[in-house]
């Protein structure tokens, strides 16, 4: 178990910067197979996003979205808070519900996807704030739902596939720390196993880079932490002015080899983006009928 300590930051705040402006509060940001960068908004919007720094509105679920990923074929996957349901985007722009969660438990508040390489969409449901009443969907290819895992109800938040594929890690934002539960081949998931905490603060978004280090994002403080796989802490950039972070929630690596670090900045509208000096991890995209 690693603790929050003072240390310096690896980057300066001013090696990263906004790119992108006039999108509506984004939460989630993802990246395709292809490279292209999405993001959401609070009226269901669905962003296209160049790294350039222009963005096109390409479908809205009529909701409001909350975190995305992305298939093998190019469809979206949008968590959608007023919807109660994963979102489905087709690549032609079609829009669908693909899950509204198991038979005996519906979805409330559906915050973030990830997909395995078997094609199971994780998603986890955080329920109200200091309710404990969040949970774990496993959405199986064709939108067979149920309920995983355990020790996961203190409002699970953002999460991230470790590069080996075994391991699911997961904010638990109610408490203030980050979780791993095991998976095995066939998508089942074990009790959450401590990771991190990180006292008086609230982590968000979650991902790994090719070394296996575990980046976190905090909703508040607007700081990015990085985690070494030997669980070694240190701050990656924090922006006290809450200027170019401003409510830092998903982050995804995009662009050239993975190299630039996209952030959601929730409280604004806009995207931020940094050069990283490791490149992110590949993430699963299947290919799903």
């Amino acid at each position: 178990m690693t603790t929050t300590t003072d240390r310096p930051s690896l980057m300066r705040i001013d090696q990263f910067a906004p790119f992108v402006h006039g999108l509506d509060h984004p939460e989630g940001v993802a990246v395709g197979p292809d490279g292209t960068v999405y993001a959401g908004g609070e009226a269901g919007q669905i962003y296209r996003v160049d790294l350039a720094g222009s963005f096109e509105q390409i479908a809205s679920t009529g909701g409001f979205v909350l975190g995305l990923c992305v298939d093998g074929n190019g469809a979206i996957y949008a968590c959608d808070l007023a919807n109660s349901a994963v979102m489905r985007i087709g690549p032609d722009g079609e829009v669908s519900a693909y899950s509204r969660g198991a038979p005996d438990r519906p979805m409330a508040v559906p915050n973030y996807p990830v997909f395995d390489a078997a094609g199971n969409l994780y998603v986890s449901d955080s329920g109200g704030w200091k309710e404990r009443k969040g949970c774990l969907f496993r959405i199986r290819p064709g939108g067979e739902t149920d309920v995983v895992g355990a020790g996961l109800e203190a409002f699970p938040n953002g999460m991230a596939l470790h590069p080996d594929g075994d391991r699911l890690y997961v904010v638990l934002s109610g408490e203030s720390r980050v979780v791993s539960v095991a998976l095995n081949d066939d998508g089942a998931v074990g009790s959450a196993q401590p990771i991190v905490e990180l006292p008086r603060h609230v982590p968000d978004g979650l991902a790994f880079d090719i070394e296996g280090n575990l980046y976190i994002a905090c909703y508040t403080p607007d700081v990015i932490y990085r985690l070494s796989p030997g669980g070694v802490l240190a701050v990656l950039a924090e922006d006290w002015e809450s200027v170019t972070f401003a409510t830092p929630t998903n982050i995804a690596f995009a662009g050239p080899g993975r190299e630039t670090l996209v952030v959601a900045s929730l409280s604004r509208w806009h995207l931020t983006k940094g050069p990283m000096p490791i490149a992110g991890a590949a993430l699963q995209y299947p290919k799903l009928g």
